[in-house]
């Protein structure tokens, strides 16, 4: 993980089981430009940080830790572990970035990213998605999630989430993979980073954010 997951093993935080879903009442209505509902998790090796704070971790605006610090309101998806989230409307293709995924990705020894990459794919329906091309490997990892830092706080500053200018994570464009709507947003884990403890492995979903919205 990031610095957050050296920070969760310090501070002891227990491994849960993999789980299949989670229910329980989110707080946001229909309407939010946020994930308001999980779908679907299956954790991976190595996850449980933020496994007990579901579903509500991973729902609602983001809440970044900046450029040199990774969030601790994340939920660590283990190796190779998915989410699928609902948004509280759909996105629609629009100009440029669509909506934006937050991760915990920082910076470090000047310019350097700690990143943990993860596919991301999308679905109108929740049951067909369709994935945007990411090569984990690549320097640039271009197409994939968990790769920039976040700025945008709900907590601590005015940042406005869905402006991509500002608010830092993952821009994804939905007319680069020739889908015009979606309501579902799939994360799975890249499998390249195992984390630093127990409970803190892989990808480590903060919020995703709606752009372009009806």
């Amino acid at each position: 993980m990031s610095r957050a997951g050296l920070i969760a093993l310090l501070f002891g935080v227990a491994v849960g089981p993999s789980v299949g879903g989670c229910g329980g009442d989110s707080g946001l209505a229909p309407g939010s430009p946020f994930a308001i509902e999980v779908a679907s998790v299956s954790l991976g090796e190595r996850a449980g940080f933020g496994e007990s704070d579901l579903p509500g971790i991973v729902l609602g605006p983001p809440r970044g830790g900046g450029l040199t610090q990774g969030s601790l309101d994340t939920l660590s998806l283990g190796v190779g572990g998915s989410i699928v989230v609902e948004l509280g409307v759909t996105v629609v293709d629009g100009q440029g970035t669509d909506f934006i995924v937050f991760e915990n990705a920082f910076q470090f020894g000047g310019t350097d990213i700690f990143a943990e990459p993860g596919f991301v794919s999308v679905s109108e329906d929740g049951e067909v998605f369709t994935e945007f091309p990411c090569d984990p490997e690549s320097s640039e990892r271009l197409g994939c999630a968990g790769v920039a830092p976040v700025f945008a706080n709900a907590d601590e500053n005015d940042i406005d989430p869905t402006n991509p200018a500002t608010a830092g994570g993952d821009a994804f464009d939905l007319a680069s993979i020739g889908v015009t709507r979606a309501r579902f947003v799939r994360i799975v884990d890249a499998g390249i980073s195992g984390g630093f403890g127990t409970d803190n492995a892989g990808f480590d979903l903060d919020a995703v954010a709606v752009v372009h919205g009806e």
